[in-house]
């Protein structure tokens, strides 16, 4: 029985490391008013008539704290990429000049920068519930086993241990919303 408790634990965690890594993810497409390639990373590109990442297709790099630069590396794909930029929906418009392009990414007002935190906090409640979806299904299956004979006793300290871990993520959820809010108020 401890050997299925133990990977029932481990199955937790790491569904819960997922779930960090995911928002990670989501907070780095957030701007800070600052040009970050990452800004980019959801952008799809038509790579003759097949959406590929931009990545895939091109260099995406910063040349200064305002300006994200993309080279192609095909000459022919500059149209294609300055197109799916703009479909991308990021309030960026990319500027050609037969080489590479230039996107100047602009300064963000006060209210940008409030929306954009509502924005952050509401990926961290995405979070919040994912960890406490993956609490409710750990605690499933103690109770399966707590039917299949596991003691009273152990299913319990079971339950407090998977509520404890539980609260560990949240905490690290909310230290990561913290960093980010305070990111993208600084001016």
């Amino acid at each position: 029985m401890t050997e299925d408790l133990e990977l029932i634990f481990d199955e937790f965690k790491s569904s819960n490391s997922k779930t960090l890594v995911h928002l990670e993810n989501e907070l780095s497409r957030v701007r800070a008013g600052k040009a970050s390639p990452a800004m980019l990373n959801g952008v799809m590109v038509d790579y003759y008539g097949c959406p590929t990442p931009i990545q895939q297709v091109a260099n995406v790099s910063t040349m200064d704290a305002r300006t994200i630069t993309v080279q192609p590396w095909e000459k022919n794909m500059l149209n294609e990429i300055a197109k799916g930029i703009m479909n991308a929906n990021l309030g960026l418009n990319p500027q050609n000049n037969g080489e590479v392009l230039l996107i100047a990414v602009p300064p963000l007002t006060e209210e940008r920068r409030r929306d954009l935190v509502k924005k952050a906090k509401a990926e961290g409640e995405h979070a919040k519930v994912g960890v406490r979806n993956n609490r409710k299904d750990s605690m499933d299956m103690i109770k399966d086993l707590k039917s299949e004979g596991l003691s009273e006793d152990l299913a319990k300290d079971s339950e407090e241990q998977i509520q404890q871990i539980t609260n560990g993520f949240i905490k690290k959820i909310d230290e990561l919303l913290e960093v980010k809010e305070k990111d993208i108020m600084t001016v």
